[in-house]
């Protein structure tokens, strides 16, 4: 399994920005990329050993994300603190910002925090963190630059004791054109099993850093799950960055195919 810090000196800054003037049209965020605690929340009154579970981060996201936006030449945005800090991929009035329970288990450090107090861990991380997309975004169209936004994640293979089969999920709402056509790619790969809004939804109040950046803009957009024994090593990290990779590669959306389609219809029409 992937390691991460998990306590000492904070590092230099909470959100990191890789390759900000990519050309790709592609950005992609990792939003709970990191399972580092700051040296003044210590464990949360975790045993250390459970900062390294799912609970804390999702394991493997990174470098899968870290190496599909370096083959595309696309902009990256991480968070580098845990989301048992503050969730990134949540909006301030959700009741799980500062989680007080992750899956089942207690957060010690999470309970009864003073208004004074979530306020600082929102000035932390969540703030720069959504700064950052904003400032990517707005710089990229007002550079008139094509822009669809991707999130990357990772999931357990068993949650509360229910099995899930699926080895990827994509996760969108109504807005399908960046979606269909990769949800259609994974579905033409054998031994693929893929999960359409599962084993999450937007119902189920995951889509929110989509929704604040992409959906509010216009912006094609579609929400990335990985089973996270599939990435646990860098043997299934490459395999599914790289098989990713290819895939985006030539990922139309699909208002793109639709208009291309209907020119090229015309120009058929006009032949004749």
């Amino acid at each position: 399994m992937e390691k991460a810090r998990l306590t000492g000196p904070a590092p230099s800054e909470t959100v990191r920005v890789t390759n900000p003037g990519g050309s790709s049209p592609f950005v992609f965020t990792c939003d709970h990329a990191s399972n580092y605690m700051p040296a003044e929340f210590g464990t949360l009154g975790l045993p250390v050993e459970d900062l390294s579970r799912h609970i804390a981060w999702d394991p493997g996201a990174l470098p899968v994300a870290s190496r599909m936006a370096d083959a595309l030449d696309a902009t990256l945005v991480e968070t580098r603190v845990s989301r048992l800090v503050i969730d990134c991929n949540r909006p301030l009035d959700a009741p799980d910002l500062v989680p007080p329970v992750s899956e089942t288990t207690v957060i010690p450090g999470n309970s009864d925090l003073t208004d004074k107090q979530c306020a600082a861990r929102i000035d932390l991380a969540w703030r720069p963190f959504h700064d950052a997309i904003a400032h990517v975004i707005d710089d990229r169209l007002s550079r008139g630059q094509e822009t669809r936004l991707v999130s990357v994640h990772s999931f357990t293979p068993v949650y509360k004791g229910k099995s899930r089969p699926w080895h990827i999920g994509i996760i969108h709402d109504d807005d399908r054109r960046l979606a269909a056509p990769l949800i259609s790619a994974l579905q033409r790969l054998a031994g693929v099993t893929v999960g359409v809004n599962e084993p999450y939804s937007p119902a189920d109040r995951v889509y929110f850093t989509l929704e604040k950046h992409a959906r509010s803009r216009g912006l094609a957009c579609a929400m990335i799950e990985i089973r996270n024994d599939e990435i646990s090593g860098e043997t299934g990290q490459r395999k599914w960055a790289d098989l990713l990779t290819g895939i985006f590669s030539n990922l139309e959306p699909e208002e793109a195919r639709g208009s291309r389609q209907r020119a090229m219809g015309k120009s058929v029409q006009s032949a004749s």
